[in-house]
């Protein structure tokens, strides 16, 4: 069986002179990155150097907004009336457009990060609040999403091209969502189980649960998490057993 797969990273997670991960040598790894856009980290400078280096190295590039919490690292839950969070998610999106065009490149996507992609994940209005801010900004992005979830439906029912994301280094429940980070289990280390994870959800379309139980998985891009020491290796692991095992890596986006 032929596959197609993407691999994307969240990038630019630092902030000033504090770095989080080694964007570069994720870059030489992924077909797309995923930046951040100040709020849950990031600023005008990584941006600006995420941006440049993805363009050298042809590497598609998207905006990761998420919850104003630099502390929390926008993985704290947080409230907001729907178009206070339209209007987040439009400042973000219309910031890392500005400062990918000072670079020489364009935004293909938007992925929503952290607490908030968690709450659209179950939440339907906030789902459709991210889809409606995405298309009013720039009806030509494409959304990435975590696939069967409120977070899909509602930026397809948004006339949005939509792609659907996999986690090989989370774990997921029988529900086919990701668990909880604080779930025993949730996050892998092992870079051959996660490359294992991987090769069966680009190939197969399916992932193992935490049950044991297999589940159905569109996939047309991997996350590879890179703020964790080992994450490029890792992703070179990850990658290099997709490849052997006859999977095209490719970007699920390009600029508009």
């Amino acid at each position: 069986m032929s596959a197609k797969i993407d691999l994307n990273c969240d990038c630019g997670e630092g902030f000033g002179p504090y770095a989080m991960g080694d964007d570069e040598a994720m870059l030489d790894v992924v077909t797309s990155a995923s930046v951040a856009c100040g709020f849950h980290a990031g600023d005008p400078q990584i941006m600006a150097r995420v941006f440049a280096g993805a363009a050298r190295k042809g590497v598609v590039v998207g905006a990761h907004p998420g919850y104003p919490d630099l502390w929390g690292f926008g993985r704290r839950p947080q409230r907001f009336a729907l178009v206070e969070i339209e209007r987040l998610l439009a400042y973000q999106i219309g910031a890392a457009q500005a400062v990918a065009a000072l670079v020489g490149t364009r935004v293909a996507y938007v992925k929503p990060h952290g607490a908030l992609s968690n709450l659209a994940m179950v939440e339907k209005d906030v789902a459709r609040a991210l889809a409606r801010a995405v298309r009013a900004v720039d009806g030509s992005l494409a959304f990435l999403a975590v696939a069967g979830c409120p977070l899909e439906h509602e930026a397809r029912a948004a006339g949005l091209e939509v792609a659907c994301e996999a986690f090989a280094d989370r774990a997921y429940g029988d529900d086919g969502l990701i668990a909880p980070r604080g779930a025993p289990g949730a996050v892998l280390t092992d870079p051959h189980e996660i490359a294992a994870r991987a090769l069966a959800m680009a190939r197969e379309g399916e992932v193992v649960s935490l049950s044991g139980g297999r589940l159905p998985l569109k996939a047309d891009s991997i996350c590879l998490h890179g703020d964790h020491p080992g994450a490029a290796q890792a992703a070179r692991t990850l990658r290099a057993a997709l490849e052997a095992g006859g999977v095209e890596i490719a970007p699920f986006a390009r600029p508009s």
